[in-house]
């Protein structure tokens, strides 16, 4: 596991074993019964989460086991998580801010998703600066099917406003532009990953919706369109997965009520968008941090934009 967070902080590397995408098999746009979000959290206790939401009228959700895998109150903000099979169990790793700094995760499971004794929860500190930071996510972007066209990118929200980028290299992070615009954001979910850009859907505090798609080309200069204009201020937490070929499933976690929404959203085109809400997830919502569980990059699509 030492290794695992090693390569987490120098470099991704591309497996060869990886979950099995179904959300990316559905035939249509639209969401279906196959359509899911496989969500994450950490807990206050630091407990680590997995859940699966689907698309089921109403919608449906199941859980996972709950893993102790950092001290708590330890977490506050958690890009990301990947999930990697291996032999005799699964590797997870990804980037987790606590305090003031940011940090690689990572561990091992065993076949039946307890924590292997052999490789327990490790940390690896990355830097510090980090305790005016709202979000971060990672974009892990793998051609398919051989995934020889590939960039790794984590995106950091201050909360002045500023989004920050950086490579994932050799050697760490490695700082590639920012941009400032953005104080009035309250989350952003990852909807779509390209050779030359990745997207955003965020919502505001005034309530619009909006998408950032933001090429990778520098300097920075992401590209805001508006989705829609009002009512979507009530969420601390958006949650994506791709859904069909160009679709997305959409999760909106609303922490001051404990509740969360689902929706289907369509290929990104503005306000032309097609939104439809597909209900309620039952349950209460209220750990700290959230997170969405992926599998290895070439297996994790995301063409909403």
């Amino acid at each position: 596991m030492k290794r695992r967070i090693t390569a987490l902080a120098g470099g991704a590397a591309l497996a060869a074993a990886a979950l099995v995408p179904t959300n990316a098999q559905a035939a249509g746009d639209s969401a279906t019964a196959v359509c899911n979000v496989p969500l994450g959290s950490v807990t206050a206790t630091g407990g680590q989460r997995n859940f699966t939401v689907t698309a089921n009228l109403p919608p449906t959700i199941e859980q996972g086991k709950t893993l102790a895998v950092y001290q708590p109150g330890q977490v506050r903000l958690s890009a990301r998580q990947t999930s990697e099979p291996g032999p005799g169990g699964d590797d997870r790793y990804g980037y987790v801010v606590i305090g003031d700094a940011l940090y690689s995760s990572g561990y091992r499971t065993t076949m039946t998703g307890d924590l292997d004794p052999e490789n327990p929860p490790g940390l690896g500190r990355i830097g510090g600066g980090w305790t005016n930071f709202t979000a971060i996510e990672l974009a892990d972007y793998a051609s398919q099917p051989l995934g020889n066209i590939h960039h790794t990118v984590l995106y950091g929200l201050r909360n002045d406003g500023v989004l920050f980028r950086w490579n994932q290299v050799s050697r760490g992070l490695r700082a590639n532009g920012s941009y400032p615009g953005f104080a009035s954001v309250k989350s952003m979910a990852l909807i779509a990953k390209t050779p030359t850009y990745d997207t955003f859907l965020a919502n505001t505090r005034g309530g619009a919706l909006y998408t950032i798609r933001i090429p990778l080309t520098s300097p920075m200069k992401p590209i805001v369109t508006p989705v829609r204009t009002r009512t979507w201020q009530g969420f601390e937490t958006l949650s994506a997965m791709a859904c069909g070929k160009n679709g997305t499933l959409l999760l909106g976690i609303d922490k001051d009520s404990k509740t969360a929404n689902l929706y289907a959203v369509g290929h990104a085109n503005g306000t032309a968008t097609v939104i439809q809400s597909r209900g309620l997830v039952p349950g209460t919502f209220d750990d700290p941090a959230y997170f969405r569980w992926v599998p290895i990059s070439i297996f994790d699509i995301a063409n909403g934009d």
